[in-house]
């Protein structure tokens, strides 16, 4: 309950995003058993890090039983993502093995920001097609807190269009999670509902 697994069990907010990668909210061991077995899963990233809710053992257990890797590469939905992060998802990206899922909690915000640097940095997708991975339809409120995420593809996006540059040099040279963080700006009712409603981590 406390960890919404029962709407989980439901709706799993699952989607192929291409080259063999898949996104998702957080499955429990059922799921993860059918998500092998339909799609010959052989590494799962979880993008929330070790946790206290009985998932993240759960899921240990479970990626041990099936014989699949378990990378634990938290990241954040309430801040930009830091450039070690970055970083660290691009080698993940690089050399795990494929077909491979990533998750978060609801499968909307970090799993979203994950699957558009998957699509840039992995498959070479342009920006602006890749944003897409950040929207409603997955359950992301942009104008939430989670919004940041949006904006730090968006500055990227702008300063892209004004002069091109490769997106990973644009985060190793110019890139300041700090100047984006104080230029953002949340519409209040929006993270009212994601902090307090939705209980996004």
């Amino acid at each position: 309950m406390v960890d919404h697994g029962f709407v989980r069990a439901i709706y799993n907010n699952f989607y192929a995003l291409g080259g063999g990668m898949y996104r998702c909210s957080q499955p429990n061991p059922f799921q993860f058993v059918r998500y092998q077995q339909q799609y010959g899963i052989k590494t799962v990233l979880n993008l929330r890090g070790p946790n206290p809710y009985g998932s993240y053992p759960l899921e240990q257990e479970v990626c041990q039983k099936l014989g699949i890797k378990m990378l634990d590469l938290p990241i954040y939905s309430r801040r930009s993502p830091r450039r070690e992060e970055i970083v660290a998802l691009k080698h993940a990206f690089a050399t795990l093995e494929y077909p491979a899922l990533m998750h978060c909690k609801s499968g909307a915000d970090r799993a979203g920001i994950a699957s558009a640097l998957y699509r840039l940095m992995h498959l070479g997708h342009p920006i602006e097609a890749v944003m897409s991975e950040l929207h409603l339809k997955y359950g992301h409120i942009k104008q939430a807190k989670t919004g940041i995420l949006d904006f730090f593809l968006a500055t990227y996006q702008a300063r892209n269009a004004r002069e091109p540059i490769a997106f990973l040099d644009w985060v190793q040279q110019e890139y300041d999670h700090q100047a984006i963080e104080q230029a953002f700006h949340e519409e209040g009712w929006a993270s009212l509902v994601v902090d307090k409603v939705l209980h996004r981590e």
